[in-house]
């Protein structure tokens, strides 16, 4: 497919994907008899321009490592690298995604994409440029002066995925943003979601606990034990890019899936 000369810019503009690294780190919330430990010595790399996904029990810690690597949660012990750079605090190089799509519900698409670039300084004309043309990458032309409420929950994320992708980030952070959609839609965003992250070349940790979604989705697929939380395994997938839906009936993903589910259910204690 020919690019555009737009399409080409974007391209060019796209920032190097974040290396990062967590070594021996452990968090700890509370204090005393009410203390809780959440993760217990992570050890893991991952590489620039990866897409791990991280799997585990429900309530294990993996929203506790994403919290971590956005600089919102203190380590406890160990330490956390994104480039080689300690990570103390959040930072415009690491966006987030979260389960709920957390826009401005009185401000429109154009207005909620363009509020980062308005936080930076960026003049009137460049934040309308530049989130123009990421409201035109995700498809949303159209919806430029609508509010979130007039829109489809997809499309709610995929407005949410804009206003971060528009800051140029070299990590994307998501954690579950399509739990809440329906099964069609969700696989859209899956597609369109490895599509950004082909033209935009980040690095990007995905937490789920859908594991047709894990393989799909990444290049290694991290499986947790229960808490507190460590690397149980790293599976790494081998199925070729570029992936559309049609690899979901291949016996290869049945082959990974079947060995993903087996060594996460290994961790769900069993019923009384």
């Amino acid at each position: 497919m020919v690019q555009t000369e737009r399409e080409r810019d974007m391209t060019m503009q796209a920032t190097a994907a974040g290396a990062i690294a967590l070594t021996g780190v452990e968090i700890h919330f509370g204090e005393g008899r009410s203390a809780v430990r959440a993760l217990d010595g992570i050890d893991l790399r991952i590489e620039p321009g990866e897409f791990v996904s991280i799997l585990g029990p429900s309530g294990c810690g993996k929203s506790t490592i994403i919290g971590a690597i956005a600089g919102f949660t203190r380590l406890s012990a160990g330490e956390l690298r994104v480039d080689s750079q300690r990570v103390a605090a959040p930072g415009p190089d690491r966006a987030v995604v979260f389960q709920q799509h957390m826009l401005f519900p009185w401000k429109t698409v154009r207005e909620n994409v363009e509020f980062g670039l308005k936080m930076r300084g960026v003049k009137k004309a460049e934040r309308r440029s530049t989130a123009r043309e990421i409201l035109a990458h995700i498809g949303l032309s159209d919806f430029l002066d609508h509010y979130p409420h007039q829109l489809s929950g997809g499309m709610q994320q995929r407005v949410a995925l804009a206003r971060v992708l528009v800051n140029r980030p070299r990590v994307l952070l998501m954690d579950e943003p399509f739990c809440s959609l329906d099964a069609q839609t969700r696989l859209r965003m899956q597609e369109m979601l490895l599509g950004l992250w082909h033209e935009f070349h980040m690095t990007v940790v995905f937490v789920t606990h859908d594991v047709d979604e894990a393989v799909f989705l990444s290049d290694r697929v991290i499986v947790l034990t229960k808490r507190p939380a460590s690397v149980k395994t790293e599976i790494a997938v081998a199925l070729p890019r570029p992936r559309t839906h049609e690899v979901l009936t291949s016996p290869e993903f049945t082959a990974l899936k079947r060995q993903t589910l087996s060594l996460l259910l290994s961790e769900v204690a069993p019923a009384a």
